[in-house]
């Protein structure tokens, strides 16, 4: 009797033991089964979906690096680790290698686009600026790409340079320089506005020898190749005059603003700002010596006002209202 209870013991025992060694396994299946995930193939795949469904698995995605490839899209996965079909836990690193494309590209054609928008297109096919040169054109607009090289459709490898030849609009016309040396400064305006060209810089001199109010150098120099719309600088004998100030005078056009450095030893900042339009602009702002005098020209029929600063302080300002423009 004894020894049939003890059996039945050993049995129940026994039986206990593989009913707990099976649930242990079968838990821990579970447990396992839950934290394996499978890995996904990614070759091939856009960066954009491989990171949202390495995501969704719970794995992170680690960028190896990134390599030319002329069977992969560009921003597409050409190798990865571990490889498909492998089993790993969650929270675990999915190594891959990002396609740049393929390392050679058709060269884009930029003729007709302004150079920015060319320079832009270049960037975005991995290729270069190279030379840029400009010449006058009487048929494309300015800053236009005329011509390139390599041509449009030409296969290269990306960060190839690309030569561009842009326009610099119509050619001006041309003119030989008109003699304005011993002129009375009004005419030497007169002739220059009528030449199509700018008055730049008006410098004063002292010359006893020479009238007074007389060109006595010219830049360009006479019989010179000029353009329109080319600036002419002149340099006029005036007064030698030790006192400081800013008169106004008439001269064909316009008005000339004068002001007069004090005299001293040494260099100062003179500003002279002119507001007109509605808007203010810098007419002058250079180191002046002492005596030395400045010219700015003023126009006469509209509402004019000029400040003068010197080392950046304000001196004074003059308000000429049209009406006294055309009165004079």
């Amino acid at each position: 009797m004894i020894k049939r209870i003890s059996k039945i013991g050993v049995l129940l025992i026994a039986f206990l033991m593989v009913v707990g060694i099976s649930a242990y396994l079968t838990v821990t299946l579970i447990i396992r089964s839950e934290d394996a995930v499978v890995v996904p193939d990614l070759n091939g795949k856009d960066v954009v979906y491989v990171l949202k469904i390495l995501t969704d698995l719970g794995l992170n995605t680690k960028v190896k690096g990134s390599e030319y490839d002329d069977a992969v899209p560009m921003n597409h996965v050409i190798y990865q680790e571990p490889d498909p079909g492998s089993e790993i836990k969650r929270g675990r690193d999915i190594r891959i290698v990002i396609s740049k494309g393929s390392l050679t590209v058709l060269t884009p054609n930029l003729v007709g686009l302004p150079f920015q928008q060319a320079r832009i297109i270049l960037d975005e096919n991995g290729l270069s600026l190279g030379k840029a040169s400009a010449s006058y054109s009487d048929s494309a607009k300015k800053e236009e790409v005329m011509a390139q090289v390599p041509l449009p459709g030409a296969m290269i490898k990306r960060s190839t340079s690309v030569d561009l030849l842009t326009s610099m609009g119509i050619r001006p016309s041309a003119y030989k320089m008109p003699g304005l040396t011993g002129r009375p400064l009004e005419e030497a305006i007169l002739l220059i506005e009528s030449s199509n060209l700018l008055l730049g810089n008006i410098k004063s001199v002292s010359i006893g020898s020479e009238p007074m109010n007389a060109i006595v150098s010219q830049e360009p120099t006479a019989g010179e190749r000029v353009f329109e719309g080319g600036t002419v600088n002149l340099e006029v004998n005036t007064k030698d005059s030790k006192t400081g100030g800013a008169v106004i005078e008439d001269a064909g056009g316009v008005r000339l603003y004068r002001y007069r450095q004090e005299s001293g030893f040494i260099k100062e900042r003179i500003g002279i700002k002119v507001d007109w339009f509605g808007f203010s602009d810098d007419f002058y702002d250079e180191f002046v010596r002492p005596g030395q005098e400045i010219w700015v020209l003023i126009p006469k029929n509209q509402d004019v006002s000029v400040s003068l600063y010197k080392n950046d302080e304000f001196v004074e300002k003059q308000f000429f209202p049209a009406w006294q423009n055309r009165a004079n």
